[in-house]
């Protein structure tokens, strides 16, 4: 399975960026496009098991995820004093659990869609019964198959990504089905997360769509309201759960570097616009 992380160079201060379950490195690529054009150094991970088949994906779970965003911050951390952590749907949950794991390390968190209950309103009424079915020991004959939107309200964005799933692109548009095994192991994830939310003191930007389909606003409200640190709560009302692509990609990118520049002003006074350089599978 190749490696599809990828790091732009910057200044001295450093922003990690993770994906979601099932997902890519390329759903954070504009982000992490804009953010090293006003001097950040990016790196974006690809978490175990991604980018390949889901038989790549079961062989891994949420402590392999963890691992991999532990081994890419350390190696940040190695070169950069500063290092803020973000992430879409579980790479949000990844994020809080690498702040919680690490107190006074991430300089920030950009949580973006974070995912603590699946109840947007494309989510099948049926999906009730899946989490007692999973407890009950039967997610080796569940596997959950994402339907239209896709998480996607850009029109011409979600052809091109059903275009690349039906190709059996994962590298580019990730699995287009989510297996039991994978889910058992996100619950684990989100039940460990909730826990620890109080005792996370980082700084925090929490992006939702009002209209996400997969993830309703419940889930930025309970982060703002259980998280021990500030929170800054952004609500877009033109994207679905796919918010780092979507038609509201700039307002994220907008708010996002406003958040940045805040907890790391020396950053924001020293580097201006700079040309990119690309270091593939770092």
């Amino acid at each position: 399975m190749n490696d599809n992380s990828f790091t732009l160079e910057g200044g001295p201060t450093a922003v990690l960026l993770i994906h979601g379950l099932t997902g890519t490195p390329s759903e954070m690529r504009s982000v992490a496009k804009a953010f090293a054009r006003r001097g950040y150094t990016v790196h974006v991970v690809q978490l175990a098991g991604h980018c390949g088949s889901e038989d790549d994906l079961l062989r891994t779970g949420w402590r392999d995820w963890s691992r991999s965003v532990e081994r890419a911050f350390d190696r940040l951390r190695e070169r950069h004093q500063t290092v803020f952590v973000g992430g879409l749907s579980m790479g949000a949950l990844l994020s809080l659990k690498l702040a919680h794991d690490r107190p006074g390390e991430v300089a920030g968190l950009l949580l973006y869609s974070t995912t603590l209950f699946y109840d947007g309103w494309a989510i099948p009424r049926t999906r009730v019964f899946l989490k007692p079915a999973l407890a009950l020991g039967f997610s080796r004959w569940i596997r959950f198959v994402e339907s239209a939107p896709y998480g996607i309200k850009d029109d011409r964005l979600r052809g091109r990504l059903m275009r690349s799933m039906q190709q059996g692109d994962s590298a580019a548009a990730g699995n287009a089905a989510t297996p039991g095994g994978s889910l058992v192991q996100l619950h684990q994830l989100i039940a460990r997360v909730k826990k620890a939310l109080p005792a996370i003191r980082t700084p925090t930007l929490v992006v939702h769509a009002r209209e996400d389909d997969m993830t309703s606003l419940r889930n930025a409200d309970y982060l703002a309201s259980r998280l021990g640190g500030n929170v800054e709560k952004i609500i877009l009302d033109d994207s679905y759960h796919m918010v780092t692509l979507d038609l509201d990609k700039g307002r994220l990118i907008e708010h996002s570097l406003g958040f940045l520049g805040r907890h790391a002003p020396h950053q924001a006074a020293r580097h201006g616009s700079i040309p990119l350089r690309r270091v593939q599978g770092r």
